[in-house]
């Protein structure tokens, strides 16, 4: 296979503390496998601003003026880091033998990238990047970690074990992942799904080297649910279940409490008022688990908002030779003869 031409895709959001030096490492690195001969020249780095609210795109802007390597994609609000991801790779489709995509923070060695490329050549469509150990992370992280993707195999989703969003991917692959129309992407688990030829490459993670995660408990969680919510209606089948467990329940605790009352030794009233609420209870919980077992998948798939609005692509765009002489507080002036 000749070289290949590779871009990596960078979401972002709230990076300006360790964007500079995330450019430069990615920059040099991109350029060490250019001179030799592993990739393009035509090659390039897409740096994708997910609203951000410091300086990030300032940044992403200057960076693509100086650097012939470096492309920034500014979408129009915060989408999320999956949606981000998602118009980075799909921008990048077009104009690219595969795609890697990474996080800003590069806790992810990217000196596996090469691993990645090699595996390309063999011919794999996909490559993960896994995880050898989770060292790094807190006790609390690890174990909610492993249980995460324990109950995600539970639930029949098909997931790679410690593996993120790090990750290549061939273009017609990226073909296969755009047909995905659904609204929640959870790529973790389409990716998978697409079935062509994959392999792992295994790394060690690495501390952040500046800012803060972006992935705080609360948004973890809401990751997590959303990802098990996307994938399985386990959930509502388990609400289902509890429904018929109380309903059963009830119907056993009221033919004892009838015995008890056979015999006498029961207080009047609290028989029928205790079993009544324990019945109406089950059976509400077994209709609210039958409605939504439908109106949950209907729900998924109903809105069809877009996932994503592009603002301003500089990926897709050549940039003029005067543009990149001009000094960086020029840059509003800029962005706006861009977006007319």
């Amino acid at each position: 296979m000749s070289t290949p031409v590779v871009t990596l895709v960078v979401p972002c959001y709230n990076e300006e503390a360790v964007l500079p030096y995330t450019m430069e490492v990615l920059q040099q690195y991109l350029q060490e496998l250019i001179d030799q001969k592993l990739i393009s020249e035509r090659s390039k780095i897409l740096f994708v601003d997910d609203g951000s609210k410091d300086q990030t795109w300032k940044l992403i802007y200057k960076a693509s003026l100086e650097a012939d390597t470096i492309r920034g994609l500014k979408l129009a609000g915060n989408a999320g880091h999956q949606n981000a991801l998602l118009a980075g790779l799909f921008a990048a489709k077009s104009v690219s033998d595969c795609v890697i995509s990474l996080d800003a923070d590069l806790q992810d060695d990217i000196l596996v990238i090469r691993d990645f490329i090699e595996r390309f050549k063999e011919g794999y469509e996909i490559v993960y990047g896994v995880r050898r150990k989770r060292e790094t992370d807190t006790i609390f992280k690890r174990k909610t970690a492993e249980g995460f993707y324990k109950l995600m195999e539970k639930m029949g989703v098909n997931l790679v074990y410690n593996h993120a969003d790090y990750r290549l991917m061939s273009r017609r692959a990226l073909e296969q992942l755009e047909r995905f129309d659904e609204v929640n992407l959870f790529l973790r688990g389409i990716v998978p799904l697409i079935g062509f030829r994959s392999t792992n490459v295994y790394y060690d993670r690495k501390e952040r080297s500046a800012g803060e995660t972006k992935y705080p408990l609360k948004k973890m969680l809401s990751f997590a649910f959303n990802g098990i919510t996307s994938f399985s209606v386990t959930p509502i089948r388990f609400v289902l279940l509890t429904g018929c467990t109380f309903f059963f329940v009830s119907f056993f605790v009221l033919c004892y409490f009838l015995v008890l009352k056979f015999f006498g030794e029961t207080e009047i009233g609290w028989t029928s008022l205790i079993t009544s609420i324990w019945l109406i209870g089950g059976l509400q919980l077994m209709a609210i688990g039958l409605i939504g077992e439908y109106i949950g998948k209907v729900y998924k798939e109903s809105k069809r908002r877009p996932k994503y609005i592009v603002d301003i692509d500089l990926f897709n765009l050549s940039i003029p030779e005067h543009l990149r002489e001009r000094e960086a507080g020029e840059a509003d002036l800029v962005h706006k003869g861009l977006s007319n």
